[in-house]
């Protein structure tokens, strides 16, 4: 996403689940999307917890990897690319797609 003229560049920042992951790098390449970073993150979250056990010791885990995605793109191409990214990524359930964008 080049700017042929003066434009405005965005950061656009979303933490999606893991194994949304590869689906969410197709769509962002079919609509030109190349260049991204993807960072581990773990996040705390009131989802529905789960139940392990360690060493004999139940505990609840709420404690949940994700994948965080920074994009650099043109003002206007943020459209298109929240588009795929919701599309694809978004459940019933905020906590497992959140976009940011920001001014970069």
């Amino acid at each position: 996403m080049f700017c042929t003229r003066r434009c405005v560049i965005k950061l656009i920042e979303t933490v999606i689940n893991r194994f949304k992951l590869e689906e969410v790098r197709i769509a962002l390449n079919e609509i030109g999307v190349e260049d991204f970073k993807e960072i581990d993150v773990i996040t705390l979250g009131h989802q529905k917890r789960q139940v392990k056990i360690s060493r004999g010791a139940r505990f609840v885990a709420n404690l949940f990897e994700r994948v965080k995605l920074q994009i650099v793109a043109a003002d206007d191409s943020v459209g298109k690319i929240v588009e795929a990214i919701g599309s694809i990524a978004r459940t019933e359930r905020k906590e497992n797609c959140r976009i940011a964008i920001r001014p970069y």
